[in-house]
């Protein structure tokens, strides 16, 4: 037991490891007196566990880690910008319900307009 404790503990410190600010903001970068901080968000989970049964006995631990672009903090003189990343996906899936909303309106329009 002891020897699974002590794994479950080693797989969440090296959680804790993965999950530091590093992997939230990014290294600044300046160029031309603009300091430019890249940021993600960052989640992550670990755990672990064992027990014996009539097969015998197992145990395992494990972790995971996902981190997507968040925005980039633009620094110019004293100003401080928020500029957020933009996912592409999510646009064209926006656009596209958007557009079938706007197609259905329109074919229920010309259907009332023709007295159907």
């Amino acid at each position: 037991m002891a020897e699974e404790l002590t794994e479950v503990q080693r797989t969440i410190e090296q959680a804790k490891d993965a999950l530091t600010v590093r992997r939230v903001f990014g290294d600044p970068y300046e160029k031309n007196g603009v300091t430019v901080i890249p940021a993600a968000r960052v989640q992550g989970g670990a755990g672990g566990g064992g027990g014996t049964g009539p097969e015998g006995e197992g145990k395992g631990s494990g972790f995971g880690l996902a981190a997507k672009p968040a925005g980039v903090y633009v620094i110019k003189g004293e100003e401080v910008a928020w500029r957020p990343a933009v996912d592409p996906s999510k646009v064209l899936v926006v656009v596209a319900i958007v557009a079938a909303a706007a197609m259905l309106l329109a074919r229920t329009a010309i259907k009332l307009r023709s007295g159907e």
